[in-house]
């Protein structure tokens, strides 16, 4: 049976926003930890480069808005509308 467009199973990674993958971070530290000494290295491994992933993505988020806290003239002349044209209700 095929899925529909948009549906949970259409092999699409899940988006995330940055509160969900700092929760995500500490679970995975968690598990990490509770490890016992006799689980296969490619699990740890695993673990630990998604830990490095989600790291550097919080990283550019923090870097993003500390941008834009640093410019809010920038990002205001960015999303500024043209101006209407004149129409009789208008004038």
């Amino acid at each position: 049976m095929r899925a529909f467009q948009g549906q949970m199973s259409d092999n699409q990674p899940i988006r995330r926003n940055q509160a969900e993958k700092e929760k995500q971070l500490r679970d995975l530290k968690e598990t990490i930890a509770s490890m016992k000494s006799h689980t296969s290295p490619t699990l740890k491994e695993s673990i630990q480069r998604r830990i490095r992933e989600l790291e550097i993505e919080l990283r550019t988020i923090a870097r993003e808005k500390a941008a834009k806290a640093a410019n809010p003239d920038a990002q205001s002349d960015r999303q500024r509308r043209p101006p209407r044209r004149n129409t009789i209700r208008s004038m």
